[in-house]
């Protein structure tokens, strides 16, 4: 006996797939993933429409979605990120029903709760045998972790295991177990590894992204946080990237042993692990080659879901263990409420990710950003949506200046007494807006194109469309 069944097309039939169901899939492909497109074009052949797409996070390799949208095979979509080119479609109005925005944490909360029940889930898998184990560690595909497909595996009421790389069965150091599989698939190509994890995520050379990688180091030291046990999160821009450079020569320097480092993990945070500045990392996916090559042969390097991750309702979740997160933002107003969903024009071009639910969770939660993008300011009134709480944000690292926020008085005076350059928001943005000038305010249309749910459950705010 085996799962394998012939294609994609038969896995649908067999999963009893119908008009009105949900179908999901994983990112962990990223822009090179070929299964979405794949899968949406046979369920477009058998004539199944009127579906709900829910994906951990949408890139612009899966443009072919709008024509599905427009054919009314898909009416609805969750995602926790939507990248540029799908989202202006969306931000335009391409979809009757608004597009529901997750966290990383909250989507794998609504699934098990069952909240947002999935009929059929679509796992690529860059690895897997004839019964269905399967991992992202091994193949001409690997990514590395699939800690986004766990809970799509164990709460999907029918589960397809799609791979280009069938292993003898038992394969060996699988990921998502046999028992929760229904079928599997074998094709000649999950993704183009390209697109799937870049070879190299680089340090800035930007003497602006240097300043404030600096200081964002410098932040860590002076805010108490930074000895043993020390645990640590950032993400792979190249601001973050040069913050854990400094990071980590302070911890070398001071002898500090870390306890974790977590979340979408980059070579830079291998480096520190092959360091000593951790004891391990706790891995939910893997943003770079080095990253890959690491969680398959190092036992320190270790895999988890979304939900061991960041769902606030499992019976606990690694970011409320994190001391530190540096996170980036599009806008953050004068309340400290984070915008990273829309650009600067009111497109949809990302997602909260894990951002909101690191913020949550860290004792320190820290955006780093230049003052100004293209002359428009980062500091602004009232950001066009909030994606991040101003609540959970504690510190705005800028080149003009390191912003606190008023509840974190004993911080504040923390990085004033390491002589860092402390300002008021109030007054970092004055400071911008003389350079700027000040913006006006942007249109705003009638229609909801998108609504963004807080970690927890609740419509936290709601886009928009743009009026063109």
């Amino acid at each position: 006996m085996n799962k394998l069944v012939k294609s994609i097309k038969e896995a649908i039939q067999l999963a009893g797939l119908k008009d009105g169901m949900t179908v999901s899939f994983h990112h962990h492909l990223r822009n090179g993933d070929y299964v979405l497109n794949m899968v949406m074009d046979e369920i477009a052949g058998l004539g199944i429409r009127d579906l709900t797409v829910n994906a951990s996070s949408l890139f612009d390799v899966h443009l072919p979605l709008i024509d599905h949208i427009k054919n009314k095979v898909v009416t609805s979509v969750a995602a926790d990120y939507i990248a540029a080119g799908l989202g202006k479609a969306f931000s335009i109005g391409i979809m009757d029903n608004p597009v529901q925005f997750r966290t990383h944490g909250g989507r794998p909360s609504d699934i098990a709760q069952g909240k947002t029940p999935i009929d059929v889930a679509f796992i690529a898998a860059p690895s897997a045998d004839v019964m269905g184990n399967c991992s992202g560690k091994y193949g001409k595909s690997a990514c590395g972790s699939l800690g986004y497909a766990f809970a799509d595996a164990m709460y999907a009421k029918k589960v397809v295991v799609i791979t280009d790389n069938l292993m003898p069965y038992p394969m060996e150091g699988w990921s998502i177990s046999e028992d929760y599989i229904d079928y599997v698939v074998e094709v000649d190509a999950i993704g183009d590894p390209k697109g799937i994890v870049s070879g190299t995520t680089k340090i800035t050379r930007d003497p602006v992204g240097l300043v404030m990688a600096s200081h964002a180091a410098k932040v860590i030291e002076a805010s108490g946080l930074l000895k043993d046990g020390f645990s640590f999160q950032t993400g792979a821009g190249g601001a973050s990237l040069a913050a854990a450079k400094f990071l980590k020569d302070i911890m070398l320097e001071k002898n500090i042993k870390g306890s974790f480092g977590l979340g979408g993990i980059t070579g830079y945070m291998v480096d520190m692990l092959k360091a000593g500045c951790f004891r391990s990392l706790l891995d939910v996916q893997c943003f770079d080659l080095d990253a890959v090559e690491s969680i398959k042969n190092d036992p320190r390097h270790q895999e988890i879901s979304a939900m061991q991750y960041a769902s606030p309702t499992s019976r606990s979740a690694a970011v409320d263990s994190l001391d530190v997160v540096i996170l980036g933002a599009t806008e953050i107003d004068t309340d400290f409420n984070i915008n990273v969903h829309t650009d600067s024009n009111g497109y949809i071009m990302g997602g909260s990710g894990g951002h909101s639910d690191t913020a949550a969770g860290a004792k320190l939660s820290m955006i780093i950003a230049p003052m100004f993008r293209a002359r428009l300011p980062i500091v602004t009134d009232k950001v066009t949506c909030i994606s991040t709480p101003g609540k959970d944000i504690d510190v705005l690292v800028t080149q003009g200046g390191i912003a606190v926020n008023p509840n974190k008085v004993e911080l504040r005076q923390r990085l004033a007494d390491a002589g860092l350059p402390v300002v008021d928001i109030m007054e970092l943005k004055e400071k911008t807006e003389r350079i700027t000038g000040r913006p006006d305010r942007l249109p705003k249309g009638d229609r909801v194109v998108a609504e963004v749910i807080s970690r927890y459950g609740d419509i936290q705010d709601k886009i928009y469309n743009v009026v063109e």
